[in-house]
């Protein structure tokens, strides 16, 4: 029951906080809080009872299943499990959902209610995405991601917020129809096969089906987490999006929505249909390549601090879809730890922003400048954060872009070398940011007060969970190892 507590906990939390609002907000916020500091605890209780036998080894093995009948008469169950993958997803939403509602402490003050139930119902949608291994299980949960991020854009975002919720809306809920399609015709191919009609992960793994058919089932699935991730061309739905978001759910977006993409791609996509993801690879990294660059060059277009740094997610995502279409281990580790520290310090500099345009409201950079003289702390966070993103050796991205490229040359030399540049354009982006923002001149007279006690705590949390990540990696590649080796296994056999 464990599975369906982690899931629960930010439900009843979320409507708690929601019914509590009405008579005391900071209750309503202690509630949200708590809920997300025990999902944290359970899923560390899980790690910690496990580690480092925290993985599947040939895929018929998980930590923690939990499986009942649903709809039977369909083959539909209520079917959660837990491996090494999973394990470490669940315990990043869980922190940095702790993250997203210590962020907006101060920043929402309308609807407070309203808004920590949202913002609960998608981290536990979030959660449900990570561990469900039914089919129609998994969509009820993708789908259910997709209202409360809409509400949180759209009454509590910025200017152009409703523009952004429906082009979130609309992107998101398109390119989940293609992935409804793709379930519904795996479900009749196995049903008509075996004439056992389910929506078992397991049981439609190795489904028979011709390789034109398979090609067109797995891209269903590719389009609906390439959107998510999102890679180019399906990207533009994300400036938009993260530009008009509250703190908060900008966070959310960049360190956890679009990591269900990468689990989406790394967990269904090649499992399911090895041989017709192995032919889509040349395809996949020529998309992970543009998407390196393209979204580094478009982050120093930028004059909006806060769009810079979505661009800069397009860029770093990149390497993740790289990664996945690499097929072997070395690639395979690079992406999930780049999942979790692209989460981690992307998450960080969206609540730097937030923090500053609370404080000065604006965030156009020819507005700022000078402004490590007048919030050294807020600028030396900042620095952190951008010299993590750029992949400063040390950290944790840096580990994690450089195995995604080692694993990339041992497989597609020129491919490799392309993505390399991609370290290059985002020293430049990095750097340029935080000279027009906290160094120079200021440009505007400003009154900007310092991070405060509780700001910095969050910051420091997450520096040093980068730092152990570069200096400790082991920690996530014995989770997560072996489930890769079985899946390399399956492609290369």
């Amino acid at each position: 029951m464990i599975l369906i507590w982690l899931i629960a906990i930010p439900m009843i939390g979320g409507v708690l906080a929601w019914l509590t609002a009405r008579k005391s907000e900071t209750a309503c916020r202690w509630i949200s809080l708590l809920s997300m500091v025990l999902d944290l605890a359970l899923a560390l209780f899980i790690w910690a009872g496990h580690f480092p036998h925290a993985t599947i080894t040939r895929g018929d093995s998980w930590l923690i299943n939990f499986d009942v009948p649903w709809i039977a008469y369909l083959g539909i169950h209520f079917h959660l499990a837990i491996d090494g993958l999973s394990l470490i997803l669940v315990v990043l939403t869980a922190f940095l959902g702790i993250m997203s509602v210590g962020t907006s402490w101060t920043e929402i003050r309308h609807r407070v209610g309203f808004f920590h139930f949202n913002l609960l119902w998608v981290l536990s949608g979030i959660i449900g995405v990570f561990l469900a291994m039914d089919l129609f299980l998994f969509y009820s949960f993708w789908e259910m991601m997709l209202v409360p991020m809409y509400f949180l854009i759209a009454i509590w975002g910025h200017e152009r917020r409703v523009y952004a919720s429906t082009k979130f809306f609309l992107f998101t809920q398109l390119s989940g129809l293609f992935m409804l399609l793709a379930i519904l015709s795996l479900y009749f191919i196995h049903g008509h096969n075996t004439g056992l009609y389910t929506f078992d992960y397991m049981q439609l793994r190795g489904t028979k089906m011709s390789a034109v058919t398979a090609r067109w089932l797995m891209l269903g699935f590719f389009i609906a987490f390439a959107v998510k991730l999102p890679a180019v061309p399906f990207h533009t739905w994300l400036p938009d999006a993260h530009t008009e978001a509250p703190t908060a759910g900008s966070v959310v977006l960049a360190a956890l929505l679009l990591k269900t993409g990468a689990y989406g791609l790394l967990r269904f996509v090649v499992p399911l249909f090895p041989d017709a993801a192995a032919q889509f690879a040349p395809v996949a990294n020529v998309l992970a390549v543009i998407g390196i660059l393209y979204g580094a060059v478009l982050a120093f277009a930028q004059t909006d601090l806060k769009r810079l740094v979505a661009y800069t997610s397009v860029s770093h995502m990149g390497f993740v879809l790289l990664g996945v279409f690499t097929f072997n281990e070395l690639a395979y580790q690079g992406a999930v730890m780049q999942i979790i520290c692209h989460g981690i310090a992307t998450g960080a500099l969206f609540m730097i922003v937030g923090a500053l345009q609370e404080r000065i409201h604006t965030r156009e950079m020819a507005r700022m400048g000078g402004l490590w003289a007048i919030a050294p702390r807020m600028g030396g966070v900042a620095m952190f954060f951008a010299l993590a993103s750029l992949g400063l050796p040390g950290l944790g991205n840096f580990v994690a872009e450089l195995l995604v490229l080692l694993g990339a040359y041992q497989s597609h030399m020129v491919i490799a070398i392309f993505a390399t540049a991609g370290l290059i354009t985002s020293i430049v982006y990095a750097l340029w940011m935080i000279q027009r923002v906290f160094f120079g001149h200021p440009r505007e007279e400003q009154k900007l007060q310092d991070l405060g006690g509780r700001e910095m705590l969050m910051m420091t949390l997450m520096i040093v969970i980068l730092v152990w990540l570069g200096l400790y990696p082991r920690a996530v590649f014995r989770t997560a190892g072996p489930m890769f080796e079985a899946e390399v296994a399956s492609i290369i056999k």
